[in-house]
């Protein structure tokens, strides 16, 4: 027997209202993400780098613990992914809207995270991160503002445009983190950072003005650039 939405459920869809919001969660890499304070909402292209990211953390971790900053976190869910499946592991979470930080909390009390293992640091970029890190994993606003027009509705309407934009290029905030990544990775550690695949020749650019020497472009589960490690 098919269940029929509410009437007023199926007015908000028709007006392209997410239906993530209307669900109120999201599954992302064994957790639950939960979505009641409108963050962005998690993607499938983010998922698929996180848990490369995962697998990475995992293999560092037999030598010691990793300490791991998601910064630019939202709802957390890069984050929570990182503490739900790796054992040992430290996370701060780094997010400017105070709306979020109670998500990003909501969110690890939801999957049952242990206090001692997290830290939220109330940051615009890298403001109040005091520590050095293991492993950075940066998913900042990056869509260009001329792209705004071909964006879906549900997107450019309901989802947060503050998590979205990153200037007239997107490389405002992209800019910022690879500025100052050097100060805050350890020796040998690394930073995946997520971006629109049209930056990617910027982005080499900057990794070469900031004096980095070792990176890697990977493409995404459609054939997409979409992220880059760099090593300290």
């Amino acid at each position: 027997k098919k269940t029929r939405l509410p009437l007023k459920d199926q007015k908000l869809l028709a007006r392209g209202y997410p239906l993530d919001y209307l669900i109120g969660w999201k599954p992302f890499l064994n957790c639950q993400i939960d979505l009641s304070f409108k963050p962005l909402i998690p993607r499938p292209e983010t998922e698929y780098w996180a848990e490369k990211a995962i697998e990475e953390i995992k293999k560092n971790q037999e030598k010691r613990r990793q300490r791991v900053l998601d910064i630019f976190a939202g709802s957390g869910c890069v984050g929570i992914a990182v503490l739900k499946n790796t054992k040992n592991t430290l996370v701060d979470f780094a997010e400017k809207n105070d709306k979020f930080l109670k998500q990003i909390e909501k969110n690890l009390i939801l999957n049952k995270i242990t206090n001692n293992r997290w830290k939220l640091i109330k940051s615009d970029v890298w403001q109040r991160v005091e520590n050095k890190y293991d492993f950075i994993l940066a998913n900042p606003p990056y869509i260009a503002v001329k792209k705004k027009p071909k964006l879906p509705l549900n997107v450019k309407k309901y989802e947060p445009s503050a998590a979205l934009f990153g200037g007239k290029e997107g490389m405002i905030y992209i800019k910022k983190f690879l500025f100052s990544l050097k100060k805050y990775l350890n020796q040998n550690g690394q930073a995946w950072l997520e971006f629109d695949a049209p930056q990617k020749a910027k982005i080499e650019k900057l990794l070469k003005k900031n004096n980095f020497r070792n990176w890697l472009f990977k493409k995404d589960q459609f054939g997409r650039w979409r992220w880059v490690i760099i090593f300290s």
